[in-house]
């Protein structure tokens, strides 16, 4: 593989673009809004520039990496020359259907067709393409460029030589790479997300408060970051729908969303990325 296409340049699609321009790929980063390929390109820059600053990166490779990123608005013209297509839009099934379809139709025919979906169903999203066996899951960690984990997701159609050659990618990229089946939420989401559930729910039973919440799950099971701010950072928007693909993946009100969650949601309190959410942050 040589060429990788990234649809979707946000917090996901920009550090996946640079992931793979950094490891020698080049990469075609996709977006409708010329503002957010901007934004992304400035985003990367500055991550690099962090990379230079630890001595993992010299400047000539920080330059070559933005090199191999073009961008593109288009689907159709970013996709036309690619080896695997990577979509990293927004988690909303919908949303990402309509761009697996496009995908389908302008990638070409040998091209791997994969998902950075935190917990949609990867057999879903097949089945609006002609290429269903070509089809997986490629769900990275956020931050993209520190996080080793990629969790790698294949269906009832994806062929072996499929999840094998991602595999394979994930390592060149320097990453680990943990092959799980096709489920709701996978591995990753099916036990986080309702522990952060269980987390608010806790929070609003008046059990304790959040500081508290966070520093017990902190220094008591050396977790980096409590389950509120993961929140926070995760966003409640995102946390709220995962918990809602649960629930209806496995037809069990376990996975409820806490009305906490989805009444902070509905406030527009959906952590960093709005300025508040269980924690305040500075401007957005």
């Amino acid at each position: 593989m040589k060429t990788i296409a990234v649809i979707g340049a946000g917090t996901m699609g920009n550090g996946i673009a640079h992931v793979f321009a950094q490891n020698g790929f080049q990469v075609h980063l996709i977006d409708t809004q010329e503002s957010a390929l901007q934004k992304a390109l400035a985003t990367i820059d500055k991550n690099l520039d962090r990379q230079i600053a630890k001595n993992t990166i010299t400047q000539e490779q920080k330059t070559k990496t933005l090199e191999a990123i073009t961008t593109y608005q288009s689907i159709e013209d970013g996709v036309k020359a690619a080896d695997m297509v990577i979509e990293a839009a927004t988690e909303n099934v919908e949303i990402k259907k309509s761009i697996f379809k496009t995908m389908d139709a302008f990638a070409p025919p040998d091209c791997i067709l994969a998902t950075n979906t935190s917990s949609i169903s990867i057999t879903e999203l097949g089945a609006v393409t002609q290429r269903p066996e070509k089809v997986i899951g490629m769900h990275f960690m956020n931050p993209v460029p520190v996080m080793k984990l990629v969790e790698i997701i294949y269906s009832k159609h994806t062929l072996p030589e499929v999840t094998q050659t991602i595999v394979s990618l994930t390592e060149q990229l320097g990453k680990v790479p943990c092959v799980v089946k096709d489920f709701p939420g996978f591995i990753s989401n099916r036990i986080l997300m309702p522990m952060i559930n269980e987390a608010i729910i806790a929070l609003s039973e008046g059990v304790s408060d959040v500081a508290t919440i966070d520093q017990i799950m902190k220094l008591g099971m050396a977790h980096p970051m409590g389950p509120l701010q993961l929140a926070d950072y995760i966003g409640l928007d995102v946390c709220r729908n995962i918990l809602i693909i649960l629930q209806e993946g496995f037809n069990n009100i376990k996975y409820a969303p806490s009305p906490l969650l989805v009444k902070m949601v509905e406030e527009g309190k959906l952590g960093v990325k709005s300025g508040e959410g269980f924690y305040k942050y500075g401007a957005v």
